[in-house]
């Protein structure tokens, strides 16, 4: 089973990926950090782009993991860069039969902050043909989505 986590937080050891660890407690993995990656913002066009290479690997994966610390009230700018250039260039349903899980910590968040980010993972899953396991914000709530994943 391949496994990707793709971690975009700017803390490549931080509390999203330690989350991210219980969740996927033993298994092998490969962590995608999104600071090593040259992501642009959608609409731009530039040669040195990676949103290819960064696609490609997710293809390849069996399960999914996108993590993000909450930033400014939401999920943080380098995931949802790389959602936004999912827009046009991906076919709804490419990334069909993969499974999906997204971590989402922060200190404190509100409830109406996870519940975004909740809907924007559920609903970027649905679109490209994944089934959603759900959203881990805390360590007591990774073994039940990690049972969802197959783990």
């Amino acid at each position: 089973m391949n496994i990707l986590f793709i971690n975009g937080s700017p803390n490549k050891h931080g509390n999203t990926a330690k989350l991210a660890e219980l969740l996927l407690d033993g298994n092998n993995y490969e962590t995608l950090n999104l600071t090593d990656y040259k992501l642009y913002s959608y609409g731009q066009n530039f040669a040195d782009d990676q949103f290819e290479e960064i696609l490609a690997k997710m293809k390849a994966a069996d399960i999914l993991v996108i993590g993000s610390p909450v930033y400014w009230h939401s999920m943080c700018g380098a995931v949802r860069n790389l959602l936004d250039r999912f827009y046009g260039p991906v076919s709804s349903g490419s990334l069909a039969g993969k499974k999906l899980a997204f971590v989402f910590q922060g200190a404190a968040p509100e409830a109406w902050m996870l519940e975004k980010g909740e809907y924007t993972m559920n609903r970027f899953a649905r679109l490209y043909g994944m089934e959603y396991a759900g959203m881990v914000t805390r360590g007591s709530e990774a073994k039940a989505v990690a049972g969802k994943l197959g783990l």
